[in-house]
């Protein structure tokens, strides 16, 4: 039942605001020694978070379950400003490792609330950069997660409408979402620039080309991991079949029957150690040709937090 080849998707993995985000909490973890504290997961991949547990990081659901005065590391997914007041009402020393991408929309988030602006928040309900842009502009925000939700939208001023977007969504379906928003509220503004993330658009554009080559995509991440959800979502939608996968034994022998080629890809939270463990589970099957797409090189790169390099060279 082995495929013939498997085909790797490029780009894949790691993106620019997870790599630093784990760094953040290794970083931390060598300078200041164990325990570290971590917000929630650091990122939504649970490979990782075992492995930093391992080394000593100790992950609290909130920012009240740390002792007073200890390290405590945000997740890359931002949170509220009143975490940041009840961190430091505990004399926490916060490391925000929160996306550069996610600390944008929240910026944006509180320019169009001081303009007096009411917010369609484009997301999905309950994820943890949701709840922590939310938070930068409670009552001026309206979450929509469909075009329906757009359509029973009750603004108060229709003249004064923005809209940002969760980072991590799929980038068709966030385009027919916005422009619904536009349609019913054409005055309606929004950011400068598209607030879904470069590596969230570089990996869906990847699975696409990728869906063209292959019967089958195995998405590796996380149930939790958003990105790794839509990646599932946009293959399907193409008519093949995809399914997300936390590691190699995940995979169902069912769906391999009669298909000869594989696609791999994995979400920004996974590790490139995990494809490389499903690579090996397929060699082991018998697989003998491994593919890789060709992409351009991502380049983009974000320096550690500042608290952690000021700690660092003091």
């Amino acid at each position: 039942m082995a495929p013939s080849k498997v085909v790797l998707a490029s780009p894949r993995g790691y993106c620019a605001g997870v790599d630093r985000a784990v760094d953040t909490v290794e970083r931390a973890l060598d300078h200041f020694g164990p325990p570290v504290y971590v917000r929630r997961e650091i990122v939504h991949n649970r490979h990782v978070v075992s492995d930093l547990t391992g080394r000593g990081a100790v992950f609290v659901e909130t920012e009240a379950d740390v002792p007073p005065g200890a390290v405590l590391v945000l997740s890359a997914h931002g949170v509220a400003p009143e975490v940041l007041r009840h961190s430091a009402d505990r004399s926490l020393r916060v490391l925000d490792a929160t996306c550069p991408l996610v600390t944008k929309v929240h910026a944006e988030a509180r320019r169009f609330a001081d303009g007096g602006y009411t917010i369609v928040l484009v997301g999905h309900a309950g994820h943890e950069e949701v709840i922590g842009t939310m938070g930068e502009a409670p009552d001026a925000i309206r979450l929509v997660e469909s075009i329906a939700d757009v359509d029973a939208l009750d603004l108060p001023d229709p003249e004064r409408v923005a809209y940002i977007t969760q980072t991590t969504l799929s980038v068709d379906e966030t385009v027919g979402i916005i422009k619904a928003i536009r349609q019913r509220y054409p005055a309606a503004i929004g950011p400068k620039r598209d607030d879904i993330c470069y590596a969230t658009q570089n990996r869906q554009n990847a699975v696409k080309r990728l869906a063209e080559a292959v019967e089958l995509v195995l998405v590796i991440g996380s149930r939790n991991s958003s990105n790794s959800n839509r990646l599932v979502e946009v293959t399907r939608e193409l008519g093949v079949p995809a399914y997300l996968i936390d590691d190699e034994t995940d995979i169902d022998p069912g769906w391999l029957g009669g298909v000869q080629t594989v696609g791999i890809t994995s979400g920004a939270s996974a590790p490139e150690a995990l494809v490389e463990r499903v690579i090996a589970h397929f060699r082991d099957m018998g697989t003998a040709h491994v593919e890789v797409q060709d992409a351009e090189p991502e380049t983009v790169r974000f320096s550690l937090p500042v608290q952690l390099r000021r700690a660092v060279r003091s």
